[in-house]
């Protein structure tokens, strides 16, 4: 592997954490030898064509330094290729880190243990999801909670959390079930009335919420977690329980596992990372080992 490798760096993630992060990360890394360049990107897409590039020119491992809409990002320049990712997780919710077991919001200790992980080729094959061209990490989120992140992203006050929680009471105030149609593995088809259903990779999604908490990400399958018709109260009484886990043992709540998930609903938009898909129907399929990453 070439010692050169590619640091992928957001600078506003987490409130201006992604800047300040870089240099740590950066200096831990050509302290264990590397030689490192960093990309930046005028948007979004003009990122990702920079890391595509540095993955087509052989580097030896992109390293994204930033939080979940970041590590997505670089899952796109990734996927399907041997090149390593490293993940430096300074952002607001940093689930796909979690899932993999690495040090959040602490740049030099990410930086150390990706160094380390690469010189001595200590690297692991992870399963990722796929919606068509779109790779995920996490979890692909419909329902109740994709409508607040359409909510919270259409509201330009107030800043940051807070303005997701707003969105959360106001979709409350009008909340119904929605008609779903869901097929596992091309089998028969389910039509439930659902509060949400959440297709994992990963366990969490929100900076914590372990929706999916038993999702394997080297298992070949998904875990879909389908909420069912739940009253306001008893939404408000399982939401608190989704930070522990502890919802999946609830009468409204079921479970299943498949490699390949189709979901149809009207008027819901999938997310999946927190970044939005497209409006349902989506085909989510889970791929075997379609990453190499730089975590025990």
């Amino acid at each position: 592997m070439t010692s050169e490798i590619t640091l992928f760096v957001n600078p506003t993630a987490g409130r201006g954490r992604g800047a300040h992060a870089a240099q740590p990360a950066a200096s831990a890394l050509r302290a264990a030898g590397f030689l490192v360049r960093t990309v930046l990107g005028a948007d979004a897409g003009d990122a990702l064509a920079r890391a595509r590039a540095a993955v087509a020119e052989g580097t030896g491992a992109l390293v994204a330094v930033g939080g979940d809409g970041m590590a997505s990002l670089a899952l796109q320049a990734v996927a399907g290729t041997r090149t390593p990712l490293g993940l430096v997780a300074v952002g607001t919710g940093n689930d796909f880190a979690r899932a993999l077991g690495l040090p959040v919001r602490d740049p030099a200790a990410a930086g150390r243990q990706i160094a380390d992980a690469l010189k001595s080729a200590r690297l692991r094959d992870v399963d990722l999801g796929r919606v068509g061209g779109t790779w995920f990490g996490t979890v692909l989120a419909s329902g109740f909670d994709s409508r607040v992140n359409d909510r919270g992203n259409r509201m330009r006050w107030p800043a940051g959390r807070f303005k997701y929680d707003l969105a959360m009471l106001a979709e409350l105030a009008s909340f119904k079930p929605f008609p779903y149609r869901i097929t596992l593995d091309g089998g028969d088809v389910r039509e439930v009335e659902a509060t949400l259903v959440a297709v994992g990779n990963g366990s969490s999604y929100g900076g914590g919420m372990r929706i999916c908490a038993d999702a394997d990400l080297g298992d070949g399958l998904f875990d879909v977690t389908v909420v069912g018709d739940c009253s306001r109260t008893t939404l408000l009484k399982v939401f608190p329980k989704v930070y522990r886990g502890t919802h999946l043992g609830h009468p409204k709540v079921t479970v299943h596992r498949a490699a390949r998930v189709e979901l149809v609903a009207d008027g819901i938009t999938g997310y999946a990372d927190g970044e939005p898909l497209g409006p349902l129907p989506l085909t989510a399929e889970c791929v075997p080992a379609a990453v190499r990453v730089a975590a025990p």
